[in-house]
């Protein structure tokens, strides 16, 4: 099956099970659009970084599901991601997350054109609220990372196939801001030794430790259905040689109801194996079921 058919199967798994499951989310529950969107690492997040926030919108007890998949297509590389997060009673998270990074040209030596890494994450919300009190939503979450390919990993000089990262979240829903607006403010913090996210290995020979990464993102809302807002997320610099591009990008979100929600964004990458101007159109949709 090739990858253009994977990402069609996919987005209609995703819709069926929207349309048979989507009950518990829509019928009772938070606020549109405060249970985040799968991110491209699987957890409850905006596109390219992680919120407080967790999977699902329904305020009754028990489990709530999200399931996502996004495409971003840059000069090149085709970057893909399908994943899956339930929270427990608006209290902790699971997620499974798959990768892909295909690329288009050849690296040459028998090395593979296509990267491949599945991510298992955990988040706990240690306190506050996303819209009430006086302290905001902040959330710990930890993700393990395996690369099944890495050979092209390993001739770049990365140190392991294999990873963690551990990152912290705060964010906050203020309501009736600035313009008489709703504005998301989200920021982090991370360790992690990873290599675009892990698809190039982890750390360096020779270069084990690990980097302290801040990620930022924020929204407006322009009515409960609209929102245009950016991501910025630092990355490590560990590969020798080898030049490691900070992530941005700005998005617009639609969310025309608790079950479904579309973001389209322009993603700029930088360099990539150092390949110079990696940016291009980034498209994700998450299931509330």
């Amino acid at each position: 099956m090739s990858g253009q058919q994977r990402r069609g199967a996919t987005a209609g798994l995703i819709m069926a099970l929207m349309a048979g499951h989507g009950a518990h989310a829509a019928d009772e529950g938070r606020l549109l659009a405060t249970g985040g969107l799968v991110g491209i690492e699987g957890s409850a997040a905006g596109a390219l970084v992680p919120m407080a926030v967790l999977a699902g919108l329904s305020t009754d007890p028990g489990w709530d599901w999200i399931a996502g998949a996004s495409h971003l297509g840059l000069g090149d590389f085709a970057f893909d991601s399908v994943g899956i997060a339930a929270s427990f009673d608006d209290r902790f998270e699971l997620s499974l997350a798959e990768q892909r990074l295909g690329l288009d040209f050849d690296p040459g030596a028998g090395l593979p054109r296509r990267l491949r890494q599945t991510i298992v994450g955990a988040k706990l919300k240690l306190g506050g609220d996303l819209i009430f009190g006086h302290l905001p939503q902040v959330s710990a979450g930890l993700q393990w990372k395996q690369n099944h390919d890495d050979a092209l990993a390993d001739a770049l000089g990365a140190d392991q196939d294999h990873g963690l990262d551990a990152y912290v979240s705060v964010s906050r829903l203020l309501l009736d801001g600035p313009f008489h607006r709703n504005w998301l403010f989200n920021g982090g913090a991370r360790l992690s030794r990873a290599n675009e996210t892990g698809l190039l290995g982890f750390g360096a020979r020779g270069d084990q430790g690990y980097d302290l990464l801040g990620e930022v993102s924020t929204a407006v809302f322009f009515d409960p259905h609209w929102a245009l807002g950016m991501e910025y997320r630092q990355k490590s610099q560990h590969l020798p040689g080898i030049d490691e591009s900070d992530w941005r990008d700005v998005f617009v979100a639609w969310f025309p109801n608790q079950r479904f929600n579309l973001v389209v964004a322009y993603a700029d990458l930088g360099t990539i194996a150092n390949r110079r101007d990696q940016d291009g159109l980034f498209v994700s949709m998450t299931g509330n079921f």
